[in-house]
């Protein structure tokens, strides 16, 4: 096979994975980053931003179902939604599957990501583009976040990794904003990074965020894509009993909900925020 038909990526300086390319179905610079779009035989169509894959058809599920259910059923009662990112569309997809949620707002950086995703990744936002209570704004998220005079009951941070357009969705501005834009009892979760070979994002991230809220976690699952072990979200709020909600009243907002997911379920999320303890001794030391 040669050079050309395979995607390299490195996440770490001496090692790294590759992706056999079948069919490319788009490839720009656009005036943020560089997009690909391109077909797997393994893992369906996939994208990349800057040399690193962001997602693929066919385990997408995990990661935006864990980012979007975990914190909207530990709420309850969640009614307006700020996604961060998510110009893919899957994310806007799980949170309309929740039919008390009233608005949904997201703000995305790149306009030709969300473009290109919606024709090239259908299966992502499966038509949620189109749902009433969506609203699209073409915005820095920190600029959004600090101008804002809306308050929302989630704020999901599906950003990229903190290189390019991304390195401001991890910053203190932006954690300050998101804090003033909840309302009482809101939540905010976001994409923290692989923890075994990204310890010391999630070890920044927590120091910066908890200057803004009372109680700051992470919770974690296994996306294959992302290689190097779990894959960990940030999780902050002011009410710890968010965090702790028991596995009756979740089983009982699920099936209320009647949501079906391929990934989780009550167990799973009360079983997220269980640490491994190389990461809890690196959170501890750096207190």
């Amino acid at each position: 096979m040669s050079q050309k038909e395979i995607w390299y990526e490195t996440l770490h300086a001496n090692f790294g994975q590759y992706f056999s390319i079948d069919h490319v179905l788009y490839h720009e610079k656009t005036d943020h980053q560089d997009l690909i779009i391109f077909e797997n035989a393994a893992l369906g169509r996939m994208m990349a931003l800057d040399g690193v894959v962001q997602t693929t058809e066919r385990d997408e599920f995990i990661y935006h179902e864990m980012l979007t259910h975990v914190p909207l059923l530990a709420h309850g009662n969640a009614k307006r939604i700020l996604i961060i990112g998510g110009g893919d569309g899957a994310m806007l997809r799980e949170i309309c599957r929740h039919r008390n949620v009233e608005q949904i707002t997201m703000v995305e950086i790149d306009a030709s990501v969300v473009a290109f995703c919606r024709q090239y990744l259908p299966q992502h936002n499966a038509g949620a583009y189109n749902d009433p209570r969506f609203r699209l704004i073409i915005d820095d998220g920190v600029n959004f976040v600090k101008q804002c005079h809306e308050k929302f009951d989630v704020i999901i941070s599906d950003c990229t990794d903190p290189i390019g357009p991304g390195e401001s969705l991890f910053t203190s501005d932006f954690y300050q904003g998101c804090a003033r834009c909840l309302n009482e009892g809101g939540i905010f979760v976001a994409q923290n990074g692989v923890c075994f070979l990204q310890q010391e994002e999630a070890v920044n991230s927590h120091k910066k965020l908890s200057h803004y809220f009372s109680d700051v976690s992470f919770y974690q699952a296994a996306v294959p894509t992302y290689y190097g072990g779990i894959m960990t979200f940030a999780w902050a709020c002011n009410d710890p009993d968010l965090r702790q909600i028991s596995l009756d009243k979740l089983q009982h907002r699920f099936a209320s909900a009647e949501i079906e997911c391929r990934y989780y379920n009550p167990a799973i999320h009360i079983g997220s925020f269980a640490l491994p303890q190389y990461l809890l001794n690196a959170l501890s030391a750096s207190r």
